[in-house]
């Protein structure tokens, strides 16, 4: 079992999309008037407001945005899964850097899903990925069971029926452990070969 341990970079603030201009601000004391441009048409039926509990609509985040600018806040599931996501982006990018070949990302069947497939030489490597904001609830390493190991198993055996095509010389279970950081970049440790 080999540990390699770096700190990922900060990642970059999201430019400004090409085009937008950013909207100057009234001087004081005048009114703006009305917008330039044509008066825009009544929809024929009011939206429905989103009931509490909905989520956020689809047209709440821009569509340009990155998919992990920071790690997320607040305490729910949704704040779970997209600490879970975030750490998925983060561990791509550091095995990604360190030569690994992504493959794919939660990759599913019906016996589970894998977080990310790579392949590194010859060899296919399925990692799994723990994100920790602190050890409150344990270490990534204790999450990582020798239930969740045989189910690693069996699920990296499914991904290879499912794609024929690959050949690998052997498959190798590695766990990418993410450790959020109040400020800062997180800090990522790869442990090759942990079943």
């Amino acid at each position: 079992m080999t540990t390699t341990s770096t700190t990922a970079p900060p990642t970059p603030e999201p430019s400004p999309t090409p085009g937008a201009v950013p909207a100057a601000a009234p001087e004081s004391g005048s009114d703006p008037g009305p917008a330039p441009g044509p008066a825009p048409s009544p929809s024929p039926e009011p939206e429905p407001e989103p009931e509490p509990g909905d989520g956020p609509t689809p047209a709440a985040a821009p569509a340009s945005a990155p998919a992990a600018e920071s790690p997320p806040s607040g305490d729910t599931a949704a704040r779970r899964t997209a600490l879970g996501r975030y750490g998925e982006d983060v561990a791509a990018r550091h095995l990604v850097a360190q030569g690994l070949v992504l493959l794919e990302r939660n990759w599913r069947c019906e016996a589970g899903e894998l977080d990310l497939v790579l392949r590194e030489g010859d060899d296919l490597v399925v990692a799994e990925v723990k994100t920790r904001s602190s050890d409150a609830f344990g270490t990534p390493h204790e999450a990582v069971s020798d239930a969740k190991l045989a189910r690693l198993r069996r699920l990296g055996a499914a991904w290879l029926a499912a794609h024929p095509a690959a050949h690998p010389r052997g498959v190798r279970l590695d766990l990418v452990a993410v450790h959020l950081r109040r400020r800062g970049a997180a800090e990522v440790e790869h442990v090759r070969g942990i079943g």
